[in-house]
C-alpha cells in the first residue's frame, strides 16, 4: 500500500493525496521506539545495563542508530577496558 496517491482533477490536472495523517495511530506524542526493549527479558543484568546505557545515550544524542565509535565510547562509560 501506498502513503501517497495520485488523482486527476476536474480541470485535468495532477495532485498528490497523501494518506499516511488519515490511517494509523499517531505516534507524534508517544514515546520512540528503542532498539533492545524486547531484549532484557535475557535476564542478563550486564546486557540489560548496556541496552539502557544505549538506549540513554540514544535518547540524549536524539540518534536513532549509533556509530560502532559512539558505541564503544558508551561501553567505556559503563567501565569496562579492554585488557591485554
Amino acid at each position: 500500500m501506498q502513503a501517497t496517491e495520485l488523482q486527476q482533477t476536474t480541470s485535468g490536472s495532477t495532485v498528490f493525496e497523501d494518506r499516511r495523517k488519515e490511517n494509523g495511530p499517531s505516534r507524534s506524542g508517544g514515546p520512540e521506539r528503542r532498539q533492545f526493549q524486547d531484549s532484557r527479558d535475557s535476564g542478563n543484568p550486564d546486557a540489560i545495563e548496556l541496552a539502557e546505557a544505549i538506549d540513554s545515550y540514544k535518547s540524549t544524542h536524539r540518534r536513532r542508530f549509533i556509530t560502532f565509535e559512539e558505541l564503544h565510547s558508551v561501553i567505556e562509560s559503563l567501565g569496562y577496558v579492554k585488557t591485554r
